[in-house]
């Protein structure tokens, strides 16, 4: 199964507004499991499933348990935000459920028989029934929400025992409307949100992450990529393609070479389009947890740098 994937004007277009930091987190745990590790590398908490598995893995595995079905294309970068999201939440259930992930770029017959019009789509399989839940990815709060009342109609808790499970704190409203706000594709409103949140918690990770990720969408919805890099590929000295340059990489992933690309401006640069470009550059740090590698090692080239 082909499929085609764009950066569209909401969240999960963005740079991935800290999930970035639940990625290393989730890759920390597969790396600690070692070669030996479920499913080679892949998370204790979720099953690979192919259509020679799916009927042991899915079906009959839902007359014990009820079994979250994701279909996605695992290299996708959109989506691994969400699929990370969808592991956490599995491990936190402490087995009330299982989550199972097909893989429909590399078995397109399994995603032929699921009758997939989006990537990714969750399912439901309970009792060796499958059914549909939703479409596309959801921000974390609403996919809490939405298992909440999957499991609810069920009758079954999908939290850990009390004895284990850790109670989780409530979500801000501005944090929810934000993520609302730039679902749709409305980044004043999403801004305002966060600038909200922020005005009373001036510490709040997630609303500056966010905020941050907001003015990198604005900065790069209407550039035409390939003709950004190719021009400041061409135009070393030109600082303001060097800083949209810098934002499409950020925006595509690619966050050291981001970096990288601002410190060598930094580098050449003196007086004003110096210190412009090391402002632009602390604001891509915002973009993502304080305590992410590439962050520091930037800061530390950074200060090498200018010093």
């Amino acid at each position: 199964m082909a499929a085609e994937f764009s950066r569209p004007g909401s969240l999960y277009g963005a740079i991935d507004l800290g999930a970035r930091k639940q990625a290393l987190e989730a890759q920390a745990r597969r790396e600690a499991a070692g070669p030996g590790g479920a499913g080679a590398g892949a998370s204790s908490t979720v099953v690979e499933v192919t259509s020679a598995t799916f009927n042991a893995d899915v079906v009959e595995r839902s007359l014990t348990v009820p079994v979250i079905v994701e279909a996605t294309v695992r290299r996708a970068e959109q989506v691994q935000q969400f699929s990370n999201t969808l592991e956490k939440l599995a491990a936190e259930a402490g087995g009330a459920w299982a989550l199972a992930r097909v893989d429909v770029e590399a078995d397109p017959q399994l995603a032929q028989a699921l009758r997939m019009r989006a990537v990714p789509t969750v399912y439901l399989a309970f009792q060796g029934q499958l059914m549909p839940l939703f479409e596309g990815p959801l921000p974390e709060a609403q996919l809490r929400q939405a298992l909440a009342q999957v499991f609810e109609q069920l009758g079954i808790e999908p939290a850990a025992p009390a004895e284990t499970a850790e109670a989780e704190p409530p979500v801000d409203p501005d944090l929810l409307a934000a993520e609302a706000a730039m679902d749709q594709g409305d980044l004043d409103a999403a801004a305002a949100a966060y600038q909200r949140l922020l005005a009373r918690s001036p510490a709040d990770e997630a609303a500056r992450i966010g905020l941050a990720g907001v003015g990198l969408l604005r900065r790069t919805q209407h550039l035409d990529e390939a003709d950004v890099l190719r021009r400041a590929a061409a135009d070393p000295a030109d600082v303001d393609l060097q800083l949209q340059a810098a934002d499409l990489e950020m925006m595509n992933g690619k966050v050291d070479e981001a970096f990288d690309r601002l410190v060598g401006v930094v580098r050449r640069t003196r007086e004003g389009d110096r210190d412009r470009v090391r402002v632009h550059l602390l604001g891509l740090f915002d973009a993502l947890p304080a305590d992410d590698p590439s962050v520091s090692r930037a800061r530390r080239a950074l200060a090498s740098a200018l010093f």
